[in-house]
């Protein structure tokens, strides 16, 4: 049994049931028939044409804010431990640094959710909203009778509600740059995916320490109240930028004419695609527990190694930090389509093993050569930027269908946070127990781990259409009996052409 799969030109929303051959052929007949007539009277408009450039665009500005509040705390903690040496405690850090990441969870469950059920656009704009919202409440923020614990317990709420906006970035841009790609420039969708993805969000560690820097310059370290607070604030001005756009674009077409709505076969989906949510759902957890915690906490690892523990000492050395792992990512998008993006993830845990084991088993002496640390500090998150940095958003992207792609990307990615909330919680503990050299063997051990997971769970879609997966899955749908409404009607698309009109 199959599926009938009527073109979307000539009906916005199909249905998929399980059909005799003669009904498919009659109905097929008839297709052909109504077919030139409607293809003269229905054009796509000039917004439609632009909306998958538009759409694209407005991804990589919107993960640009992304990146950027999730490298806010890194100089943060170290002007809060300047400003509050006593109430900061590591309890206290890792409390407002864990804050961003449990609302990026929630919010990447709940928005993979509904830009599957609602739509691509309304995900985008709900998520902005957040980010502005909790922007403009850290920025804000102040405790009762000027109360170091009650500014803290602030910046713990408006960074979480912050971070729903932020999370849910993640399967709402992602999804819709995905798709755009794919209908624009199919042979290049994953370096393009790449570039308006993880690289602008890689670009915001550099971002938010340059701003850190220049805000220090202006303000001086006699004003450090005013320097973290300008750079908060500067954060809501970045979604704000995307805004307007987002208001303005269109789902993708994969949305328009593969969209399930109503009775969405959860289960279905989960019988056929859970090896593959083995794949990214760990991947992306062991990634996160190494990358997140490393540089959330990466301007203390270099305070602590520096002679000159200044605060603009350390916010220089960490620029090149950002600098030296930036490139990964560009690296990464250049091998994705000839190396492959499995083979690639695996190069890219590989160097975790390397680099980690490299500083973790000469930790003493090396920290001694404070460049030769922050360089192999720099290569290690390089390297994973350019594996699984660049490719779980990619492959997360591409494993599942157009009608699940949201959720089951959400999920992954809420995985990969609750791993990195893990290692937020468990980076303190390790250093003071065992020490801060294990905060590298153990990545290293991650390192090793990501390989296998990757190797044996993650498929590996390059140059596939993604057209082509979702027919797979409207077939596997009509073999289990599944029925319902495939599509989403969308007038705004088309734009009818008066002459033809009169002619027909």
């Amino acid at each position: 049994m199959s599926a009938i799969m009527r073109e979307k030109a000539l009906s916005p929303e199909v249905s998929v049931q399980a059909v005799s051959d003669d009904e498919k052929d009659a109905a097929s007949a008839s297709d052909s028939q109504q077919a030139p007539a409607l293809k003269k009277t229905l054009t796509l408009s000039k917004k439609a044409k632009l909306s998958a450039y538009m759409t694209i665009a407005a991804a990589a500005f919107g993960l640009i804010s992304d990146g950027y509040q999730n490298n806010l705390m890194t100089m943060a903690n170290v002007v809060f431990k300047a400003l509050y040496p006593k109430e900061y405690t590591s309890t206290v850090s890792t409390r407002v640094s864990n804050a961003l990441l449990v609302g990026e969870v929630l919010g990447q469950v709940v928005v993979g959710l509904v830009c599957d059920r609602i739509g691509r656009k309304a995900a985008l704009v709900l998520t902005t909203l957040l980010i502005v919202i909790g922007a403009i409440l850290s920025t804000a923020a102040h405790g009762a009778h000027n109360s170091p614990q009650g500014l803290f317990w602030f910046l713990t709420i408006s960074r979480g509600i912050t971070g729903v906006g932020t999370g849910g970035e993640y399967p709402a841009s992602s999804t819709s740059a995905s798709e755009a790609a794919n209908e624009k420039t199919l042979s290049s969708r994953g370096p393009v995916f790449i570039m308006v993805t993880n690289f602008v969000l890689s670009f915001g560690g550099p971002l938010a320490v340059a701003v850190f820097l220049i805000v220090l310059s202006a303000a001086g370290e006699n004003h450090l109240n005013t320097v973290w607070r300008v750079c908060f604030g500067i954060g809501i001005l970045l979604p704000l930028t995307v805004f307007y756009f987002r208001m303005r674009m269109l789902s993708p077409k994969l949305y328009r004419d593969s969209a399930i709505k109503r009775r969405v076969p959860y289960w279905l989906g989960l019988k056929r695609y859970w090896k593959s949510l083995i794949g990214t759902c760990g991947a992306w957890f062991l990634y996160d527990f190494v990358s997140f915690p490393n540089g959330v906490f990466s301007g203390s690892i270099i305070s602590s190694v520096i002679k000159d523990g200044s605060i603009k000492a350390t916010a220089e050395w960490q620029l090149l930090l950002g600098a030296i792992a930036l490139p990964g990512v560009i690296v990464g998008a250049w091998l994705c389509n000839p190396l492959g993006r499995r083979n690639t993830m695996c190069l890219g845990f590989s160097g975790y093993l390397v680099f980690g084991l490299i500083i973790g088993c000469a930790y003493d002496r090396i920290t001694n050569i404070i460049p030769l640390f922050v360089i192999f500090y720099g290569l290690m998150q390089s390297m994973g930027n350019l594996g699984p940095g660049d490719m779980l958003g990619l492959v997360s992207a591409e494993s599942y269908p157009t009608a699940l792609r949201g959720t089951f990307y959400g999920l992954s990615a809420a995985i990969g946070k609750t791993g990195a909330a893990i290692g937020t919680q468990a980076f303190t503990p390790i250093q003071n127990n065992l020490g801060k050299k294990w905060t590298f063997i153990i990545a290293a051990i991650c390192g090793v781990v990501g390989v296998l997971v990757t190797y044996f769970f993650v498929p590996d879609m390059t140059g596939q259409d993604l057209a082509e997966e979702d027919e797979r899955w409207l077939r596997y749908l009509a073999e289990q009996g599944w029925e319902g409404d495939v599509g989403e009607e969308d007038e705004s698309v088309y734009a009818e052409d008066a002459e033809s009109l009169e002619k027909a």
